[in-house]
C-alpha cells in the first residue's frame, strides 16, 4: 500500500533515511490548511489593525506601531503559506516577474 501511495503521489523512489515518513507525517490535509490560513491572516489583520491604533499615543506610538504593524503583514504573508506550501510560495515569490515587488516589500518590512 505504501509503494501505491509513492507511485501515486509522484515519490516512487525509496527515500532515504525515513524522508518519506517526515514527508508523510507533515503534510496537512485541505481543511487543516484552511484553518490555519484563516487563523493567521485573521491575527495578522488584528496586528495591523492594533498597530495603526497605537500609532496615536504618546511617545512609544510610533515603536508600538512599526512592530505590531510588521508582525502584522509578516503574518498575513505567512498565512499563504497553510494554502500553498513554503517552497511553492518562495518559488512565486522569487520569479522573475515578481522579483522587483518582492524585494521592495521585504526591505520595506
Amino acid at each position: 500500500m505504501d509503494k501505491l501511495k509513492r507511485v501515486l503521489s509522484g515519490r516512487d523512489t525509496e527515500e532515504p533515511n525515513g524522508l518519506g515518513d517526515v514527508i508523510d507525517a507533515t503534510t496537512l490535509g485541505w481543511g487543516t490548511r484552511v484553518k490555519g490560513f484563516v487563523a493567521c491572516f485573521a491575527i495578522g489583520c488584528l496586528c495591523s489593525l492594533l498597530g495603526s491604533c497605537l500609532l496615536w499615543v504618546p511617545k512609544k506610538g510610533l515603536t508600538l506601531f512599526a512592530v505590531f504593524y510588521t508582525l502584522g503583514n509578516i503574518a498575513s504573508i505567512g498565512s499563504t503559506l497553510f494554502l500553498m506550501g513554503p517552497m511553492k510560495q518562495l518559488k512565486r515569490m522569487f520569479e522573475p516577474t515578481r522579483l522587483i515587488a518582492t524585494i521592495v516589500m521585504l526591505v520595506s518590512i
